[in-house]
């Protein structure tokens, strides 16, 4: 809507710009005195705005921007070759202000997310102690946390400190409803018997994944929130990136609230590293993107404060992160050199068994670890071994030799002998 005064100059930039516009007059009575509508490629909105704002259509003006399916015109098809470099470039992302409503949009309200939030979550929780994959991929499906970590992002990058601590508060409170959800859930399912009595939910697989995070979470972190603003740029439907953002931080969020409900410390620091780590990257990741992609605020002077902004709050996510990963490097290296201990005392056990050439068959091995920081020291070894009808004298000295070689340590073996009788 062109206010009172400005027709010829957004006139004289819609003709420089060499886009086809129709004008019509304006009657409500306000200060508009005519209305402007015209197509544009969608690496074109940007700029235009930009050229009109120099003719004095500022922020206050009312703007419309929306989705044409077709447009037939030959000065349009020369202005999409105009603008056909920054297409490429850009990958025909969207302008600030259409960014800035796709975030508001994917925010929903209070009262949904936390209702969101909470069911996404004890839904996750069950699918974790039934040990269903399938459940825990349909937790994810509804739970509303991309709209909070992007609306950060896309916050600090056009100077909207109010969008950007909305953001930074709905993901606290999105994260603590979770874990609350998910703790009261299983409270429940125990106080009223109906998960076994036993039960420990650390031999159940899609518990246990979430007890030991290595540095590849990082990977899913990055990728959902590169994922998440790339879709957003380009105007792609969220919806599945949603459901990727999801898988970084509900389960892992009702693991730790598993954690609480039965009383198991570290399943609720390992579970609870992976919820941190991936909230921050996925912050950190959607804030590089949009500020290497050019996203700036719509004031020239306030630039530098913005970028200001971005270092500050990008610094202060890396640090974070860093801090964090040496948990996570720490638990990848522990990860590492047990399973390459288990490997050579699995290899030495059978050579072992393989020279004694009484008929002797490993049948399973177990290591145990102890200690407080990476790599633990192997304590115990119980080497389970098949025998023939009246046994073979001496096999768990020879294997107690044979594996404290290998690892180098006074190590305590337990050798069972299970007897194996063969028709």
């Amino acid at each position: 809507m062109i206010p009172a005064g400005k027709r010829a100059a957004v006139i004289r930039a819609l003709d420089d710009e060499g886009v086809d516009y129709v004008v019509t007059d304006e009657t409500s009575g306000r200060e508009y005195t005519a209305v402007a509508t015209f197509p544009l490629p969608t690496a074109a909105v940007e700029p235009v705005l930009e050229r009109l704002r120099e003719a004095g259509i500022d922020e206050s003006t009312y703007t419309v921007i929306v989705a044409a399916e077709t447009v037939i015109s030959r000065r349009f098809e020369a202005l999409e070759d105009k603008y056909e470099a920054e297409a490429e470039r850009g990958g025909d992302r969207i302008s600030r202000e259409e960014l800035q409503a796709k975030a508001d949009d994917l925010a929903s309200g209070l009262r949904t997310y936390v209702l969101m939030t909470v069911i996404s979550a004890v839904i996750a929780t069950a699918g974790l102690l039934l040990d269903s994959p399938a459940t825990v991929v349909g937790s994810m499906v509804i739970a509303p946390l991309i709209g909070p970590a992007m609306s950060a992002a896309i916050g600090t990058v056009v100077d909207d400190e109010d969008m950007f601590r909305r953001g930074v508060r709905m993901q606290v409170l999105g994260v603590a409803v979770a874990v609350a959800a998910a703790t009261l859930f299983a409270l429940a399912l125990q106080w009223l018997a109906l998960v076994p009595p036993g039960l420990n939910p650390l031999e159940l697989a899609e518990v246990g994944e979430r007890l030991a995070p290595n540095v590849l979470v990082l990977v899913v972190a990055i990728g959902a929130g590169v994922a998440g603003i790339v879709s957003l740029m380009t105007g792609v439907s969220a919806t599945l990136v949603g459901v990727m953002i999801a898988v970084a931080l509900i389960p892992p969020a009702a693991a730790v609230g598993i954690g609480i409900a039965f009383q198991i410390p570290r399943l609720v620091l390992g579970a609870g590293v992976i919820v941190a780590v991936n909230v921050l990257s996925i912050n950190l990741s959607a804030l590089v993107v949009l500020w290497y992609e050019g996203y700036r605020p719509q004031r020239w002077f306030r630039e530098d404060e913005a970028r200001a902004a971005f270092l500050k709050r990008a610094a202060v996510l890396a640090a974070a992160i860093a801090l964090l990963s040496v948990f996570l490097g720490g638990v990848t290296y522990e990860s590492y050199v047990a399973s390459t201990t288990e490997a050579d005392i699995r290899s030495a056990a059978g050579d072992e068994l393989a020279a004694l050439d009484s008929g002797l068959e490993l049948l399973e091995l177990e290591v145990e670890r102890t200690g407080t920081v990476p790599p633990l020291t192997t304590e115990r070894v119980v080497v389970t071994v098949g025998a023939p009808p009246g046994g073979v004298e001496g096999v768990a000295d020879a294997l107690d030799r044979r594996i404290e070689a290998t690892t180098g340590t006074e190590v305590r073996v337990e050798v069972r002998l299970v007897t194996i009788d063969r028709a």
